[in-house]
């Protein structure tokens, strides 16, 4: 491995991790190894997300800051008798970011098996074929093995996780961070991260972070655990989507300008109050951050703002590109000013601003 410096260190662990929606336990298990000697206890839901708790003022306010350790993913369905494997895509996806891309198939055992998505050449496509891309349903993965009793011989079965296989690396701009499952160890990193910040800090709060579950099929995670925790303000960490790219045009946000604060998404419009003072404090601390509105996908805080009575909720986000393909890619300075602006805005949620947020 390259000389990677600690936290470089802890962004290819957490992206290393193989967590599909339902099988997260491997990024789970680099969250806590983490996150645990930041906290004051670590629990857990009871489907599986991992909940630290530090204690700065315990008659303070709950805040629960979250990221979740789930990929996009896919789980084996089928394995045909000559040996190919049939699949069940976990998240959303594209079926033109996929074909030829190799994968890692995860036994019961834990053992990995390397593999990839089959693709014709060109050569033998009609034309009608090279109009169109093909539909998941029709793929296979093929991990050379040639008979459905091979392939069983050596632990594959129907439900095993299917993960994308690609390398860590910096780019040619060592601050540009490319990897698998930015989506969402970005939000898990920063959970690490600002514990870390507040570990000799004063906080006139109690601070929850949180790596939750299945965020990709429906949020469900986020809601077991707010439930747990029933927290007073939530904040959301998760990907967005970069603008500086060619054929991006409605995208205004751009690698290393600060991460972006969300207005709005398919499940949440963000709390105006909260909204405003993460503006404020932002400004006060010439702290970078840009703004972001989508019309599809949503975060964790879907489910956060409205658990029980509610709670005031906002998105915080990591420009990214190529989210929800095999490899994305990051800029170092906005996950690093992302810390920054939570750890501000944490110190600043006392009981009287939070009441204030909620109730006026």
């Amino acid at each position: 491995m390259a000389n990677y410096d600690e936290t470089l260190t802890m962004l290819k662990e957490l992206t290393d991790a193989n967590a599909v929606p339902g099988n997260e336990r491997q990024a789970k298990e680099v969250m806590k190894k983490y996150i645990s000697p930041l906290a004051d206890e670590v629990t857990y839901d009871h489907l599986g997300s991992i909940i630290a708790k530090k204690v700065g003022d315990e008659n303070g306010p709950k805040i629960m800051i979250a990221g979740h350790l789930d990929e996009v993913g896919f789980m084996v369905t089928k394995i045909t008798d000559k040996g190919f494997i049939k699949f069940q895509t976990l998240g959303g996806w594209w079926s033109q970011v996929m074909l030829a891309q190799q994968v890692t198939i995860t036994t019961r055992k834990g053992e990995e098996i390397h593999g990839v998505i089959g693709s014709k050449p060109p050569h033998i496509l009609s034309a009608e074929e090279r109009k169109k891309p093909v539909d998941i349903k029709n793929m296979f993965i093929d991990i050379g093995i040639d008979s459905k009793e091979e392939v069983e011989k050596i632990g594959i079965r129907p439900g095993d996780m299917i993960t994308p296989y690609i390398e860590f690396r910096t780019m040619a701009n060592d601050k540009y961070l490319l990897a698998k499952a930015w989506d969402n160890r970005i939000g898990c990193a920063i959970a690490i991260d600002v514990l870390n910040k507040l570990k000799d800090e004063n906080h006139p709060n109690v601070v929850f972070g949180v790596g939750t579950v299945q965020e990709e099929v429906g949020l469900r995670g986020a809601k077991t655990s707010a439930a747990k925790i029933n927290p007073d303000i939530g904040i959301g960490l998760d990907v967005g989507i970069a603008g500086d790219m060619p054929g991006v045009s409605d995208i205004d946000s751009e690698f290393g300008k600060g991460p972006q604060i969300m207005l709005y998404d398919r499940t949440m419009v963000g709390h105006k109050g909260l909204r405003d003072l993460v503006f404020d404090i932002c400004e006060e601390h010439d702290l970078p951050y840009q703004v972001e509105a989508l019309q599809g996908g949503g975060l964790d805080t879907g489910a956060i703002h409205l658990n029980q009575a509610g709670a005031p909720s906002i998105g915080i986000t990591i420009p990214s590109r190529y989210i929800h393909s095999h490899t994305s890619m990051i800029h170092r300075d906005d996950y690093e000013n992302a810390v920054k602006i939570i750890v501000e805005v944490i110190k600043q949620l006392d009981r009287e601003t939070v009441d204030r947020l909620t109730f006026e």
